[in-house]
């Protein structure tokens, strides 16, 4: 006898599964969990095989039967239906390709330049695109993910590798962020790549930042010293670009700084001299909060005093070069250990990186480090990347707001105008 829909429905699950014939090899296997699945069992030169039609009650009696006549359909001109069903399945096109998300992430990276956009491309599509782009993002494992950034990090190319790493995980986690994908396997990634035997100066976590803001303003030590950590953390120049600037370098009303690229040396200051370290001049867009803490400091020192951070017992000269350290010291870190000054510019380094909103030649050139390639180096202007570099030190600025009232990781806090 067929089966009825009454029959199908009130069927219940027994110490075994069994199952409820319909006609022509169909029929519903009812499991002791209680789950219902259709299939068709059918011969095919001359063996025995069986093709899933799915369960019950997403698919109907009716819709079972329909199957069943298409697959018999098949089977009457010759076609194995679970046979072509499984080379249909191994040549069907993915909804959502590693590819095609990556080629969408890049899109969406507005604030990049088209030079720093066409780079990433380039760089995908030499290492990546070739052995992973194809394949389904939502079925990509941590091995898979790791298979091109290891083959690049065999090769010596470390930096490329690491790259390659951190931009990988950026497409899953733009996946995650538009619902492509449930979780983010590369996640874990960090730490996969082989690091270098150059010694980096110490430099706090980013997950400790809430704490060290924390201690930075509350520091009981001289205002002038705290004033002068807290823009250190703003705009992360380096130490002798801070001890030995000028008032006329800096342009509030335009909120910018312009670091020269030497200074008019001061009588009894060693090295008062230097400049911008990388002898060219260097533009330093100030944030508002940035702009707050200078206003802060003319008002402290009243009017005629050219130096921003002057001696505290000679305002002739210049603030102690182990002023931050010690402060540092005094709030309970370590600075051969925890954090130095410089190790300042590697957290804000660090932070405008892992965000994954700034063109990488932006924030090269906000840290103002040298130009490796000679020739390219010649053609850089001092105020390249400027717009984006406004907004990014605008960004930073609101980001390190936010953290003082817990921690936020640097590629969840947007970019807002």
């Amino acid at each position: 006898m067929p089966l009825s829909d009454r029959a199908v429905l009130h069927a219940k699950p027994s110490e075994k599964a069994y199952k409820l014939s319909d006609a022509h090899g169909l029929y519903l296997l009812i499991n002791t969990s209680g789950s219902k699945f259709w299939y068709l069992k059918y011969r095919y030169t001359g063996k025995e095989k069986k093709l899933s039609f799915g369960p019950y009650p997403s698919v109907t009696l009716a819709e079972a039967r329909r199957l069943k006549d298409e697959a018999r359909a098949m089977l009457a001109a010759g076609v194995d239906p679970g046979e072509k069903r499984k080379v249909e399945k191994r040549n069907a096109v993915p909804q959502h390709t590693f590819k095609s998300v990556a080629l969408d992430w890049l899109v969406s990276n507005r604030t990049w330049s088209e030079e720093h956009a066409e780079r990433v491309k380039r760089y995908f599509e030499m290492y990546v695109f070739p052995r992973i782009g194809s394949r389904d993002i939502k079925k990509l494992k941590v091995p898979e993910l790791l298979e091109p950034v290891k083959i690049v990090e065999k090769a010596g190319k470390l930096d490329v590798a690491r790259r390659l790493q951190q931009r990988t995980a950026a497409v899953m986690r733009y996946a995650v962020q538009n619902g492509i994908i449930d979780y983010n396997p590369a996640q874990v990634l960090s730490g996969a790549v082989a690091t270098s035997n150059t010694r980096h100066l110490p430099a706090l976590e980013l997950e400790q930042l809430p704490e060290f803001l924390r201690r930075i303003d509350h520091y009981k030590g001289h205002e002038q010293t705290r004033l002068a950590l807290q823009l250190t953390l703003l705009i992360f120049i380096r130490s002798s670009e801070l001890r030995f600037a000028r008032w006329d370098e800096i342009n509030l009303k335009r909120a910018l700084w312009t670091i020269p690229d030497r200074r008019e040396p001061l009588e009894g200051v060693k090295f008062s001299e230097r400049g911008a370290k990388m002898r060219s001049t260097h533009l330093v867009p100030l944030s508002r909060q940035a702009v707050l803490i200078l206003k802060r400091i003319q008002h402290l020192q009243g009017e005629g005093q050219f130096l921003v951070f002057p001696g505290v017992r000679n305002l002739n000269k210049t603030m102690s070069e182990g002023t931050i350290n010690k402060a540092l010291r005094v709030m309970g870190y370590d600075t051969q250990k925890d954090v130095c000054g410089h190790g300042i510019r590697t957290m804000a380094c660090s932070a405008l990186v892992e965000s994954g909103k700034w063109s990488g030649e932006a924030v090269e050139r906000q840290m103002s480090h040298q130009e490796r390639k000679k020739v390219r180096a010649a053609y850089i202007h001092k105020a390249r990347h400027i717009h984006e570099r406004e907004k990014m030190m605008q960004w930073w600025a609101d980001y390190l707001d936010a953290n003082r009232a817990g921690w936020v990781s640097p590629y969840e806090f947007p970019w807002k105008d």
